[in-house]
């Protein structure tokens, strides 16, 4: 497997920046793609804004995190048509992105990753 990344998605501009201002701090080193909002600057995500941070980020297997049902939906259809293996993870965003940003610094192995995940799962 390559590198692993992070893509995060939320209805919000400011969501989306704050949870990269603070996981950054944790993972300098690794790859964070994100996208909070519309084009327009509006409430609400999109398909298209979704595939391109997923385009960009140069990891081959990504992390995804999200804040809302439709983006969810927009990352599932993403991962539908991308060449990427993308792990959409039913997680609270700040405190799962914060959780797995931390450990792929540290190095841990994804299967470590995805266990610490699962703990945090998001059941309803």
């Amino acid at each position: 497997m390559g590198s692993i990344g992070l893509v995060i998605v939320s209805h919000s501009k400011h969501i989306a920046e704050g949870v990269v201002e603070l996981i950054s701090e944790v993972a300098k080193d690794v790859p964070i793609t994100y996208v909070g909002g519309t084009e327009d600057r509006g409430i609400g995500t999109s398909f298209d804004q979704v595939d391109r941070v997923v385009s960009e980020n140069p990891a081959d297997t990504l992390l995804a995190f999200f804040d809302l049902g439709s983006a969810k939906m927009n990352l599932e259809m993403v991962a539908d048509f991308s060449d990427k293996s993308i792990l959409i993870n039913r997680v609270p965003i700040v405190e799962g992105a914060y959780t797995a940003a931390a450990l792929l610094q540290a190095g841990a192995e994804l299967s470590v990753i995805q266990t610490q995940l699962s703990e945090l799962e998001i059941n309803k």
